[in-house]
C-alpha cells in the first residue's frame, strides 16, 4: 500500500509549546562546503563546481570570514563535529583546513572527543595529502571509493582507479583512528555476487564505517539525460531490494550494523556529524549552498548561502556572511523535518525529544490510519518512547514517509 500513496496535508496541526531552550545548549555541528572539484561526475547532483584554477585563497579566506561571522552571532556554543564536505575538500590545502579547525576551535567551546572529518577522493595526489591533513587535525577521514571495478568507475565519471582506491584505504589506515567510505551498488549489470566480492574486498581493509548507496538517477545530472535516452538501464525494484538485503548481511558479518538507511559502523563508529542531522539537532553550514538548521531564543531557523561560488564569495566579502536567507520553521515545518530525518535511523524518533523539539505530539504529527496500517503489516515499530521503521519498512522508507508525515 505504501509504493503510490500520496502524501497527505496538515493544515490543522497546532503546537503544544515553543522549542525547548535547552535545544541551543546541544552541541553544534560545522558543516564547511567546499565547492570544487576535478569533473563533475554524471551521477551527482551536489553544488559542486569545475573550474581551470582553484582559486584557494580567496575561498579558503572567505570561509574563515563567514565562520568568525556566525559565531560572533550565535555565541560560543559547544562544537561536537567538524566536517568537510563539498565539492571535493582534499583539494583544499593541508593549512588551509588547519586554520578552519584552529578558528572553529577557538570561536566555540569544542568537546573533548570532537570529530572532525574530511572527505577525500582516492586519485594518487590526494592520496598524497592525508598525511597532511592528520597533522592540520583531521581525525576522520570520508573515502569517495564508489567501486572497486574499473570499468565501473570509468562509467561513474571518477578519476581513479580500483588499484588507487585501495591504496588509499591503506594509506588512511595507518594515518586516521576512524574512516569510512563509499561505494554505489545497483549499477548496470552487477550481480549479486559481483556486489558481495567488492564489498567483503573493501570490508576486509576497513572495518568500521560505510556508507553504502543505491545508484538513483537524479534530475538535473548528466545521467538523467543518458538514462531517459535508454544509454543504460538499472536493475529492477525486485533486484535492488535484494542488493539492498545482501548489504545488510555482507556488513553484518563483517561486525558493523546497519544504523541509517544507507549506513553500517561498528558500535561507538557511528558518524556523529551526521547523526546531528538525523536526530535533528543544530547544525551550522558555511560555504556556497550550505545549509543549517540553528536554534536562537525560542525559534529554530532554516539558514541557507549563496549557491554559486563566487557570488558567495563576493557576498563574504562585502557583509562577513553569504546568507541569503532564515527562516523561523513552524511547529509543522518542524515535525516534518524530524520525522523525514528520523525514520531513516535504526533507532528511530525519540517521542519526548520530538515535542521538546517541535512543541507537537508525535501522534499529531502522522497520519493515524497510516500509521496503524504501517504498525499492523511490520512496517514500523513504536513505544511509549519511540517510533522506529523496520528492515521491511526501510526498504520502502521514501513511499512510507510520503504516506504517514502530515
Amino acid at each position: 500500500m505504501f509504493s503510490t500513496a500520496p502524501a497527505s496535508g496538515a493544515p490543522g496541526l497546532q503546537a503544544r509549546g515553543p522549542i525547548s531552550g535547552p535545544a541551543s545548549a546541544e552541541p553544534l555541528a560545522l558543516y564547511i562546503h567546499w565547492p570544487f572539484c576535478l569533473a563533475k561526475c554524471p551521477y551527482c547532483d551536489f553544488n559542486s563546481h569545475v573550474r581551470e584554477r582553484m582559486p584557494e585563497a580567496r575561498f579558503a579566506a572567505a570561509l574563515r570570514t563567514e565562520l568568525a561571522h556566525e559565531a560572533a552571532r550565535l555565541g560560543r556554543r559547544k562544537l561536537g563535529s567538524i566536517f568537510f564536505g563539498g565539492g571535493t575538500p582534499s583539494l583544499m590545502a593541508p593549512e588551509s583546513v588547519a586554520a578552519l579547525i584552529a578558528d572553529a576551535t577557538t570561536l566555540f567551546d569544542p568537546l573533548p572527543e570532537l570529530e572532525i572529518t574530511l572527505e577525500a577522493n582516492p586519485t594518487s595526489v590526494e592520496s598524497g595529502r592525508l598525511s597532511a591533513f592528520r597533522q592540520a587535525g583531521v581525525n576522520r577521514v570520508s573515502l569517495g571509493i564508489q567501486a572497486l571495478d574499473d570499468a565501473a568507475l570509468r562509467f561513474l565519471g571518477r578519476e581513479h582507479s580500483a588499484r588507487q582506491a585501495l591504496a588509499a584505504l591503506e594509506i588512511a589506515r595507518g594515518l586516521f583512528p576512524r574512516i569510512t567510505f563509499d561505494l554505489i551498488y545497483a549499477r548496470p549489470g552487477q550481480t549479486l555476487a559481483d556486489w558481495q566480492t567488492e564489498l567483503d574486498t573493501a570490508l576486509t581493509l576497513v572495518a568500521d564505517h560505510v556508507s553504502l548507496y543505491q545508484l538513483t538517477i537524479e534530475p538535473g545530472t548528466k545521467f538523467e539525460a543518458l538514462y531517459r535516452t535508454g544509454a543504460f538501464t538499472l536493475p529492477d525494484e525486485d533486484a535492488a531490494a535484494r542488493l539492498y538485503q545482501e548489504t545488510a548481511e555482507v556488513t553484518a558479518r563483517h561486525g558493523l550494523a546497519g544504523y541509517e538507511v544507507s549506513n553500517y559502523a561498528r558500535p561507538g563508529s557511528e558518524s556523529r556529524h551526521n547523526l546531528t542531522y538525523w536526530r535533528y539537532g543544530d547544525y551550522l553550514g558555511i560555504g556556497p549552498g550550505a545549509h543549517g538548521r540553528i536554534t536562537q531564543g525560542d525559534a529554530l531557523f532554516a539558514t541557507r548561502r549563496h549557491r554559486a561560488p563566487e557570488p558567495w564569495a563576493d557576498l563574504v566579502e562585502r557583509t562577513g556572511t553569504g546568507q541569503t536567507s532564515q527562516e523561523a520553521l513552524d511547529a509543522t515545518d518542524r515535525a516534518r523535518e524530524m520525522l523525514l530525518m528520523g525514520l531513516r535511523v535504526t533507532e528511530g524518533v525519540n517521542a519526548p525529544r520530538f515535542t521538546a523539539r517541535t512543541g507537537l505530539n508525535l501522534r499529531d504529527a502522522l497520519d493515524p490510519v497510516i500509521l496503524e496500517a504501517a504498525l499492523e503489516e511490520g512496517y514500523l515499530e513504536q513505544t511509549p518512547d519511540t517510533l522506529r521503521a523496520t528492515a521491511e519498512g526501510r526498504l520502502r522508507l521514501e513511499a512510507l514517509l510520503g504516506a504517514l508525515v502530515l
